[in-house]
């Protein structure tokens, strides 16, 4: 049995970020073999990260990369935005974006590829952190855009670093123009898309139920007014046309001049480049968003644990 001596403690919690009295009890347990210590920590932690698992995680953080033609989001949930704030969770977040990037965006390849200097895949790494922090985390989603030709530009809104915020934005644009012009098009356009939320590039491809939903409801409204149901019919078209340029990205009034609709603004992004550009694509990831948040009931808390009836 090896030595337990205060400097293999402070090697063990180096590695594993476990506590001083965790890892002592870890190198006990395993006659002081640093190795098998590790893993005995990684089993408790795996014990300790279930225990968090059902708590809401609707904090955290949106990645972004882009390289060139390609780019990727990844969306990493944690229970508060004070370990947002955690340089650990940061780097993590990194980390999964790049691995989002390598993986075509497939959340599940990106889950179980490789965690770099840890020997832990990307779940393994989180599990750990969980167990390190002592917040439930989820690695919720991630997306990837590539182009053969031309830009993927991004946009990163709250940003605490140029590659983590609230709201992460991508644009793939298809053009053979000067890449410069695309790219700071590319990062205007991310920026319309951030604050305007569009839910599709056009018209053909929104969801056939939103705009059925949508119909319902202007056929209600004009019924209450219309006199026949042929003026009823014409203020409904004229209606969804409102609502199209409320939720298609090229009917929308740009942001960025308050004038031009944004095919306007893409058509004149092309004559700027030197070539025509084509949106071929966008991704928005909004922090948090379809999360069902926890809401607390304080008073009945305490009722509950002082063995009181509700209120």
């Amino acid at each position: 049995m090896a030595e337990i001596t205060a400097a293999l403690v402070k090697e063990l919690r180096e590695k594993t970020g476990a506590g001083m009295m965790d890892c002592k009890k870890a190198l006990n347990e395993t006659g002081g073999d640093l190795e098998a210590a590790i893993d005995w920590l990684r089993k408790k932690g795996l014990s300790a990260a279930a225990k968090k698992a059902g708590r809401v995680a609707a904090e955290g953080l949106v990645g972004v990369v882009a390289d060139g033609t390609a780019g990727a989001l990844v969306e990493v949930n944690s229970e508060t935005d004070f370990v947002a704030r955690n340089d650990l969770f940061q780097a993590f977040v990194q980390t999964a974006a790049q691995q989002a990037l390598a993986n075509d965006g497939d959340i599940a390849k990106v889950a179980t590829a490789a965690y770099p200097g840890t020997g832990r895949d990307v779940h393994g790494e989180l599990t750990h952190l969980i167990a390190t922090i002592g917040e439930n985390m989820s690695l919720r989603r991630a997306r990837r855009l590539a182009v053969s030709r031309g830009v993927v530009a991004s946009y990163v809104h709250s940003a605490v670093s140029p590659s983590l915020g609230k709201i992460g934005v991508l644009v793939a644009l298809e053009s053979a123009g000067d890449k410069a012009k695309l790219a700071a098009f590319g990062k205007q356009l991310a920026m319309h898309i951030a604050a305007a939320n569009p839910q599709s590039i056009s018209t053909a491809d929104l969801d056939p139920a939103a705009v059925e939903r949508e119909r319902k409801v202007q056929l209600d409204v004009a019924g209450q007014t219309a006199k026949t149901p042929e003026i009823a019919a014409k203020m409904v078209e004229g209606r969804l046309r409102k609502f199209y340029q409320d939720v298609v990205l090229l009917e929308q009034t740009y942001v960025i001049d308050g004038e031009s609709k944004v095919a306007k603004a893409i058509e004149a992004a092309g004559k700027d480049a030197g070539a025509p550009v084509k949106l071929v694509g966008f991704a928005r990831f909004a922090l948090g968003e379809g999360i069902e948040k926890k809401q607390d009931d304080f008073a009945a808390e305490v009722a509950a644990q002082a063995g009181l009836p509700k209120a």
